[in-house]
């Protein structure tokens, strides 16, 4: 991903509701409760880790039972420590005492619960990124000090490749036409990080990488589910336990039951969570309602790299704070230019225009004599049942097209719907071609080119690039 390209942009729920998932978050309070059971006799190591012998009784606070529960004690006193639930009072002593973020859990605003929650998604984050301890204790030397050469491990490429991983699952989530709500399985997502686009059938030693890559992954959102980044149904035991056995689960991408190998799933909690670090890195990360307090003219080009549904749900909310008459009258106004932009511009402004109610028609009538406008404020008109529209004349309806189809192609590029646009324009107008590359319209050479790419009959393709070569000599370019 490239910084300078803006991210689709992301439906996010209402802050209060995501400070509510990061209080019930499992590791987030679980680090509270052990920030509030803290007090002066608890002593903590050199790195602001429980000392083992309170282990237990961390565990016990928390209600953890079994093998793991001081490896999860730990974890959760860590994260209390990271994210300033827990201060150290004395480091020489070991003592500590409550931090003071911990009173933003409960009466802090939910902005100051969600800033808690980050700091404590940046610790998992990165603890997922290091090997696991059973590898960190095969690496020991002697001394009982971790030999990092041992290791197969490069900190900066591993935390890249997570990022990776998150960044593309972040993609799935919020594209159009991507996962929306569903989950991901784990192959497809490892998958994405090693096959190259251009691979046809993945040879075996890249699904061998892949294989390896879906366990690393199994392992990290194991990690990460209990900070509420995601929702994660694990590998299945029965293809671990061959793993354990010398035996790689090989998934292909075809296989059937494709859930045994692992889904995950963003939360909307998880959601908010890798909004906010794109942001941080540099990324240009919209969310829906970022546009609603700007003026027409921000919404107008902030949409137009949006699909269908995320452009009308920005719209609807800042449609939702005005006036319709004052909107439509803002709306008109920021749609004129002659910029390559502006085509664009135009048909966003004829969206949003559709979700206004009668009480714009002033608006509209008051540039029915504008070149730019008259068209679109026509079409709006008869739309809604106006009377007394007048009709417009052909120069205005052949503007109005090369218009459409120059903000089609800015939106869609030479998709199918273009096509068949294409196609019926030419079949409507006899002579189409003869007296479109007359119409006095900065994208009109463009347009014209364009149709002589899409449309499928050699002839009618040949007249397309002919009028284009015209337009663009009268154009002087």
């Amino acid at each position: 991903m490239s910084d300078s390209a803006p991210l689709p942009p992301v439906r996010l729920h209402s802050e209060a509701e995501l400070a509510r998932d990061a209080l019930a978050a499992p590791l987030l309070s679980r680090a509270a409760r052990l920030a509030r059971w803290a007090s002066e006799d608890t002593r903590v190591g050199a790195g602001g880790e429980l000392v083992e012998e309170q282990l237990p009784e961390a565990a016990a606070e928390l209600g953890l039972t079994g093998d793991d529960a001081a490896a999860y004690a730990s974890e959760a006193w860590q994260v209390a420590v990271d994210t300033g639930l827990v201060e150290i009072v004395d480091e020489e002593e070991g003592t500590v005492a409550a931090g003071e973020d911990l009173a933003l859990l409960t009466s802090g605003a939910p902005q100051d619960v969600l800033g808690v929650w980050l700091a404590a998604l940046e610790t998992v984050i990165a603890d997922a990124s290091v090997p696991d301890l059973d590898d960190l204790v095969g690496a020991m030397d002697e001394d009982g000090e971790v030999d990092f050469s041992q290791l197969d491990w490069d900190p900066e490429a591993e935390a890249e490749f997570l990022d990776g991983v998150l960044g593309n699952l972040y993609l799935l989530t919020v594209s159009e036409d991507g996962a929306a709500d569903g989950p991901v399985p784990l192959p497809a997502l490892a998958a994405s990080m090693i096959v190259p686009d251009d691979m046809g059938e993945p040879t075996n030693d890249v699904l061998e990488q892949v294989s390896d890559a879906m366990m690393r992954l199994d392992d990290q959102f194991r990690l990460l589910e209990p900070v509420g980044l995601v929702d994660f149904q694990p590998v299945d035991e029965a293809l671990m336990a061959d793993a354990d056995e010398g035996e790689e689960p090989t998934a292909s991408l075809d296989d059937t039951d494709v859930s045994r190998y692992g889904m995950v799933r963003l939360t909307p909690l998880g959601l908010y969570g890798l909004r906010a670090r794109f942001l941080e890195a540099g990324f240009e990360a919209p969310a829906v309602g970022d546009l609603a307090d700007k003026g027409a003219d921000a919404l107008l080009d902030g949409t137009s790299a949006f699909g269908p549904a995320a452009a009308q749900a920005e719209t609807e909310q800042w449609l939702a704070r005005r006036e319709p008459l004052a909107a439509a009258r803002e709306l008109l106004a920021a749609a004129r230019g002659a910029d390559t932009g502006a085509p664009l511009r135009r048909l966003r402004c004829q969206q949003a225009l559709s979700l206004v109610g009668p009480g714009a028609e002033p608006a509209l009538r008051e540039v029915l004599g504008d070149a730019e406008l008259g068209g679109l404020a026509r079409v709006w008109l008869s739309e809604h049942g106006a009377a007394d529209v007048p009709a417009p004349s052909e120069a205005m309806v052949f503007w109005l097209t090369i218009d459409t189809v120059a903000a089609q192609l800015a939106a869609e590029g030479n998709s199918t719907e273009l096509q068949g646009l294409v196609e019926g324009l030419a079949q409507q107008h006899t002579g189409f071609f003869a007296a479109a590359w007359r119409v006095d319209h900065p994208a009109t050479p463009e347009v014209l080119e364009a149709m002589g790419r899409l449309h499928p009959d050699k002839k009618v393709a040949k007249e397309a690039r002919k009028a284009a070569f015209k337009a663009r000599s009268q154009q002087g370019g």
